[in-house]
């Protein structure tokens, strides 16, 4: 994703500068670079866009640069543009409760346990394997941004849900007739389930609480209410796989909000 993503920013980038006549990367300026960005503001990009390409372009040039196909780099002195601190939306634990006691199936019921019982990512989600989740020891190991490892424990509820299902999957391997990938998530034609079929049914869960939810609200709603009920920072730190702890903090605001 971060491929397709930066890709797509460069090739935006050069197509502006076509359009300003110029074709060599060696004869891009600052000024292009200046123009290019405010020509994304007044496209009206949201600031975390404009950020993400002006990260896309630094990086870019100081790797241009690094590798000695050009000495120039018109982005070296480029500011990061100020971005909004904004607090994390999350659900309240009886908008869960809402949600898991509504009629799911199995599989939707354990979509919901992992990513708001084990704060796990969509995409760490989606491609869980059997053999990362030992049932006897209840922890999932788990493959975050950048290939970074970590296990998760999880909890009694999680882990009926996982048995639930797991007969519901070796009935879709015989139906399908699968040599078995070992895949967790299967759709019932036999298919990994996707991203966007995660997004999908978290989306439709949120009109039953009149909120627009992602799956990165149910990881929010697990750090937050961690946080709430007494776990410390570090612990939290480890389970969110995050590098910096200051990512973390962002969670203790919420709650200091909370509070008020």
């Amino acid at each position: 994703n971060t491929t397709d993503a930066y890709r797509c920013d460069l090739t935006d980038f050069i197509d502006f500068c076509s359009s300003r006549n110029v074709f060599q990367i060696t004869d891009i300026e600052r000024s292009d670079l200046n123009s290019y960005i405010l020509k994304l503001r007044e496209e009206n990009y949201s600031p975390s866009s404009v950020t993400r390409k002006v990260a896309s372009l630094r990086g870019f040039f100081k790797w241009f640069c690094a590798n000695e196909y050009g000495v120039k780099n018109p982005a070296q002195t480029l500011e990061q543009p100020k971005l909004p601190k904004k607090l994390p939306k999350v659900m309240t634990v009886d908008e869960l409760e809402t949600i898991l006691n509504s009629d799911l199936s199995p599989v939707e019921v354990l979509i919901v346990e992992l990513l708001y019982g084990c704060g796990l990512r969509v995409s760490e989600l989606v491609n869980l394997r059997l053999n990362n989740i030992d049932i006897n020891s209840k922890y999932i190991q788990c493959f975050g941004k950048g290939s970074k490892e970590r296990i998760v424990p999880f909890g009694k509820k999680a882990a009926d849900a996982i048995n639930m299902y797991l007969k519901v999957r070796d009935v879709i391997v015989l139906k399908n007739n699968l040599s078995d990938n070992k895949i967790l998530f299967l759709k019932d034609n036999g298919k990994q389930i996707s991203r966007q079929d995660v997004y999908n049914f978290i989306r439709e869960q949120g009109k039953k609480i009149h909120k627009h939810v992602s799956p990165h609200t149910l990881r929010h709603s697990f750090a937050t209410h961690l946080l709430e009920n007494g776990a410390d920072l570090r612990v939290v730190q480890e389970l969110l796989g995050h590098s910096d702890v200051s990512t973390t903090q962002l969670y203790t605001h919420i709650t200091k909000k909370r509070l008020k």
